[in-house]
């Protein structure tokens, strides 16, 4: 495979993994709106604590759609390790979330059910950017046999001799 084939190929899986990653989190952000506005309309609980439910319930609901489903071929070896980092990472994502509506809410004051709804959904904009490079890289970490074949066959290409260094030998009588 050439450099640029590598470089497709890797390409090709990256798009694929996007892709996954977004289907999960759009169904996740679905989860999120619709248990933020139920807690908004039936209940007393201020905004953002409303919003930070939601997205608790979210990220419980996107946890099981990226283990089983998005990053599904990547290392299972410690469940653990990566529930751990997951909710760490997922906390941070939700202090990105919940800050952007926290400002909106208290710092400008903008919290009619459309403006929340505009600040929640731009939070989580936000927060998903960081959530794929830190779910990628650290939580469901790709499984190292793969990167050592990948790294195989891209050292093989590069050390095949191409047609112009091959002196041709004694020709056979």
């Amino acid at each position: 495979m050439s450099e640029r084939g590598a470089l497709r190929a890797r390409l090709d899986l990256l798009a694929r993994e996007v892709a996954k990653f977004g289907a999960v989190g759009a169904l996740g952000l679905v989860v999120n709106i619709v248990v933020s506005n139920l807690i908004w309309r039936t209940t007393d609980i201020p905004v953002v604590r409303a919003g930070l439910m939601g997205t608790v319930v979210a990220i419980l609901f996107n946890y099981v759609g990226f283990r089983y489903w998005t990053y599904r071929d990547r290392d299972k070896t410690g469940r653990t390790r990566e529930l751990m980092l997951f909710l760490l990472f997922s906390a941070v994502g939700a202090v990105i979330e919940t800050g952007v509506l926290y400002v909106a809410t208290y710092g400008f004051g903008w919290n009619s059910p459309v403006q929340s709804n505009v600040f929640k959904i731009l939070g989580i904009g936000i927060a998903t950017l960081f959530r794929f490079w830190s779910y990628r890289t650290w939580v469901f970490r790709a499984l190292p046999a793969k990167e050592a074949v990948l790294d195989a066959e891209r050292f093989l290409e590069q050390r095949r001799p191409s047609a112009d260094e091959v002196t041709p030998g004694p020709v056979p009588r």
